[in-house]
């Protein structure tokens, strides 16, 4: 058994970089954390100071400086949850309808269009991609009065369908994108092994495909969620019905209250409606990390 060569030993010593030097001095490394905590606090800050303006009383809210009230009112959350027409838990469940059947709809579509365009071959495939990508760059209020038209020809105003069913028609460049990059990544003969198993394509993509995008489809449902939750505009346009308003139109209800501006029981409405939203992301931040790490949006 030969022994190593001690000249070579010392020389790779010598060219790799102990894990001290890569790290940095406790000193760099404690500047480096306290730089990251002092950003932390300023991202956090609009968030806390929500908070504190949610527990203060009205008046008190644009006056008191610092963020510790000096006096405490819980009385914010009971006035706001029963302020407008509805209890507030009428307008959460309102979004939360539009939010899970918007995530059923993009899911299932983008993953079908995404399957073609990653796994068969058809004719100008290349070109209705390109096709589909450039659709990223139209704005949505390109669309917005050709898409009311239409909508109101159908008798939709006024209804959830205009912000539900487009989502069924894989209108979300996007999220198609990040599947077909997804899918590339696994392994053709997976298809090939359904084939000889008598798989068509349809049941080759609910047996074998669909299961192995989790990753994927969980990224889809977090963007999905955040978005539709927190989305005022395309409600404002569509919705006019009181009772049909999704969290985002209800906050905006707190402004013409009663004629003035209901800042204490706006804010603290606008803390319930943040907790599904972190709820959500805390839940599904792995498969959120996984599935962009995995896509090569990284």
């Amino acid at each position: 058994m030969a022994l190593p060569n001690l000249t070579e030993v010392r020389r790779r010593r010598v060219a790799e970089p102990s894990s001290e030097e890569v790290e940095g001095t406790p000193a760099r490394r404690f500047l480096r954390h306290l730089i990251l905590a002092l950003v932390g606090v300023v991202m956090l800050y609009p968030l806390l100071w929500l908070l504190s303006s949610s527990l203060k009383p009205s008046q008190d809210i644009f006056t008191q400086l610092g963020l510790w009230p000096a006096t405490w009112d819980f009385g914010n959350y009971a006035q706001g949850w029963n302020a407008l027409n509805q209890p507030f838990h009428v307008y959460l469940l309102n979004s939360l309808l539009v939010v899970v059947l918007s995530i059923a709809g993009n899911i299932f579509s983008c993953s079908l269009a995404a399957y073609a365009f990653a796994r068969m071959e058809f004719t100008g495939r290349k070109l209705f991609f390109a096709l589909m990508l450039g659709t990223l760059m139209l704005p949505g209020h390109v669309l917005l009065v050709p898409q009311y038209i239409i909508f109101s020809q159908l008798g939709w105003l006024d209804t959830y369908l205009p912000l539900v069913v487009p989502n069924f028609l894989a209108t979300n460049a996007f999220f198609i994108f990040l599947m077909v990059q997804f899918m590339k990544s696994l392994p053709v003969e997976l298809d090939d092994a359904a084939q000889i198993d008598g798989c068509g394509p349809f049941r080759t993509f609910l047996k074998v495909i669909m299961p192995l995008c989790v990753p994927a489809m969980a990224t889809t449902a977090i963007f999905t969620f955040i978005s539709t939750w927190n989305e005022f505009f395309g409600p404002l346009i569509y919705i006019q019905n009181q009772d049909l308003y999704t969290v985002p139109l209800a906050l905006r209800a707190f402004m013409d209250s009663e004629g003035q501006s209901m800042w204490g029981p706006m804010f603290s409405m606008s803390v319930v409606s943040l907790a599904p939203i972190i709820g959500f992301f805390i839940a599904g931040q792995k498969y959120l990390i996984g599935g962009i790490a995995t896509t090569g949006l990284k």
